[in-house]
């Protein structure tokens, strides 16, 4: 491999740590799953089910809103993992 294509990569590689080391007030869904390795679908989903505290916000595209995650859920997230699932409280097994 030559240096150019060396150096390129390095390049790449560390743009998407500082990416990924960069905080945020609010994440979307991808960003929120990158941090996390969660892919974007499981994240919109946590955030459906309750499982991750997230607000919809409008995103500027469209009528539709998006997920938005706070930078403390994350932390939280991090920390604690999922909430407990909303559509099986109370339910007895």
């Amino acid at each position: 491999m030559k240096l150019n294509e060396r150096l390129e990569r390095i390049e790449s590689m560390l743009c998407m740590l500082v990416e990924r080391q960069q905080q945020r007030d609010w994440y979307s869904t991808d960003q929120f799953g990158r941090a996390v390795s969660l892919a974007e679908f499981t994240v919109r989903e946590h955030c459906r089910l309750g499982r991750l505290k997230a607000e919809k916000r409008r995103s500027g595209r469209g009528a539709h809103c998006s997920w938005a995650i706070s930078h403390s859920e994350l932390l939280r997230f991090q920390k604690e993992g999922l909430l407990p699932d909303r559509s099986t409280r109370g339910v007895s097994r």
